[in-house]
């Protein structure tokens, strides 16, 4: 286990702004806004301001204010933040970030949950600077059993975790793995699979399992793409930061808070920008992808036994979960939702977030 720190060379960033100034624009039907994909003009401006206005260096200190560190666990190097808090009889706390996020995702919660909790926020392997495995089969349960090997490492005998979107799939598969370690998962963005006897619905639950619909029917390209074919994609994404910028963006126009037009309007452009610059500059858009061709070829990782440990989920706008069917797979014990925030909830509602956290685990006390 060695200390690390964020040092992007002078000429990645040269490179970077030359391949923005010469990028080959498509054209676009007239008039059709978001609907088939991201915006020309928008994109442009988002792309210039990248270039011209976005400060990696700024983004950079921030991370670096916190102390990193990589270790080798399983055979694979991975890359975390490790904040102790003041209080001696803090919990400790592995939050998980998901895709397209790193740990960017959790800056806007650190200060709120320190206080509290000893946090550990690991790069998933294969994001950001966890550099991709060198081997198949990291699926999200094998990147469980590495973050619990993690915990073990740093001396954790008892600890929560907290994650989103596939931070909230490998995070109960933590509790799986490690269920004599684990005091509580806690859950944003988590996913319920409508199956089974559904009748008798809320109007909530039945607005949920609309937009679960729409996504299953108009927005699940990405996932398909990344599940099937993640090298292909990877010479686009890894050629062009706009293509990469656009990969992205997307998500968080159609994730975000529905209350907000644009992604901006949601998360600070800023933090969308500094989000995407760590998979630019680590070349992670393969490796990134690929996470999904390895759960989607592992029929193991799906269903299997119930979950045990307590699990908390807060639910946003824009989330699909539904109670009983949640109850299904995992021991639910805290159930919260909220009118404000969307699927990046610790970007764009940290306060909530923050809260729901402190609460869940304050039960199990």
């Amino acid at each position: 286990m060695t200390s690390f720190r964020i040092e992007i060379p002078e000429a990645d960033l040269d490179d970077l702004h030359r391949r923005l100034s010469a990028t080959r624009w498509p054209d676009e039907l007239p008039g059709v806004g978001w609907e088939r994909g991201v915006p020309v003009g928008y994109l442009q401006e988002l792309a210039g301001y990248w270039r011209d206005g976005f400060d990696w260096r700024k983004q950079e200190a921030e991370l670096n204010r916190y102390p990193q560190f990589v270790a080798d666990v399983d055979g694979q190097r991975l890359h975390f933040l490790h904040i102790r808090s003041t209080d001696p009889a803090a919990v400790p706390l592995l939050l998980i970030h998901g895709w397209p996020g790193t740990v960017v995702e959790f800056l806007d919660v650190i200060g709120l949950l320190s206080d509290r909790f000893h946090l550990v926020i690991p790069s998933v392997p294969g994001h950001g600077f966890s550099p991709a495995p060198a081997a198949s089969g990291w699926t999200h349960a094998h990147t469980a059993r590495a973050f619990a090997g993690l915990m073990a490492r740093l001396g954790y005998q008892r600890y929560g975790v907290q994650g989103g979107d596939i931070g909230a799939f490998i995070g109960p598969q933590v509790g799986r793995v490690a269920p004599e370690q684990v005091i509580g998962v806690h859950a944003n963005a988590f996913v319920t699979f409508p199956q089974g006897e559904l009748t008798g619905l809320t109007e909530a639950e039945q607005r949920r399992l609309a937009l679960f619909q729409r996504f299953n029917d108009d927005m699940m390209g990405y996932m398909h793409i990344q599940g099937t074919r993640p090298q292909t994609l990877s010479y686009a994404l890894t050629d062009s930061p706009v293509g990469q910028l656009a990969w992205i963006v997307e998500k968080f126009k159609e994730w975000t808070d529905p209350a907000a037009d644009l992604p901006e309007q949601a998360v600070a452009r800023d933090r969308i920008l500094a989000n995407v610059a760590i998979y630019w500059f680590t070349a992670t858009a393969r490796s990134s992808a690929n996470q999904y061709y390895e759960t989607f070829h592992e029929v193991a990782d799906w269903g299997g036994p119930r979950g045990t440990v307590p699990t908390g989920i807060a639910v946003f706008p824009n989330d699909v979960a539904i109670r009983r069917l949640a109850e299904r797979t995992e021991n639910v014990t805290h159930w919260a939702e909220y009118d404000r925030g969307g699927h990046f909830a610790a970007l764009e509602a940290p306060d909530l977030l923050a809260d729901d956290v402190r609460t869940f685990f304050d039960g199990l006390r």
